[in-house]
């Protein structure tokens, strides 16, 4: 980067064009001993970083694929499976907030890095752009329709076969196989952009 080329022997008869030798200068340095990703701690949240990603990737993925499930037992009728019943107990899923701390530890690598990476590199800034597309989608679409489908299902459990749609205020009118079939898409296609996600942070283009 700026490193100091140093002549050999210069100024003697016999070494005059000796190659040089290259001397780091003080920015090199202090650059290469902030890069310390062998320490324990980078280590550590190195691995915090992966766990949360495949996470939130399987928590994503899950909600998409229940709501899919969901749909084809509404269509078929009859007694609601006890998975489904398990599943879509009402609450708040937690487990997919653990979306919001990929980023946080995503920025720790960078600052642990020394300068060796930072939110100028492209695969940083597209990761994180992705991640927001994803985040904005999940909590403003994936997880209010997860919770009425909660709604929908202790509804059937309770009567087996009667037409269900979530009770709330926005909920009138709703056909229940339409909110699972978009909850369903919507939840598959951010486990999609998360494994694109995945994919830059290891690629590193």
């Amino acid at each position: 980067m700026g490193s100091r080329r140093v002549p050999l022997g210069h100024g003697t008869g016999r070494c005059h064009n000796l190659e040089v030798l290259f001397v780091p200068t003080a920015v090199e340095v202090s650059m290469l001993a902030g890069v310390n990703t062998d320490a324990p701690g980078y280590d550590l949240v190195l691995l915090a970083h992966v766990l949360t990603s495949v996470i939130g990737l399987v928590v994503v993925v899950a909600a998409g694929a229940s709501a899919l499930v969901l749909r084809r037992a509404l269509v078929r009728g009859g007694p609601m499976p006890e998975s489904l019943v398990r599943y879509f107990r009402p609450g708040v899923n937690w487990a997919g907030r653990v979306l919001f701390l990929v980023p946080i530890l995503g920025v720790a690598l960078l600052a642990m890095s020394g300068g060796q990476w930072g939110l100028g590199d492209i695969w940083v800034s597209l990761g994180l752009a992705v991640w927001a597309v994803v985040a904005v989608a999940a909590e403003a679409v994936l997880w209010p329709a997860e919770r009425r489908l909660q709604e929908v299902v202790s509804m059937a459990a309770a009567s087996p076969g009667r037409g269900v749609v979530p009770s709330d205020g926005a909920g009138d009118g709703v056909d229940p196989a339409g909110l699972c079939l978009r909850a369903g898409m919507v939840g598959l296609g951010l486990g999609a952009a998360l494994v694109l996600v995945g994919v830059l942070m290891v690629a590193k283009p």
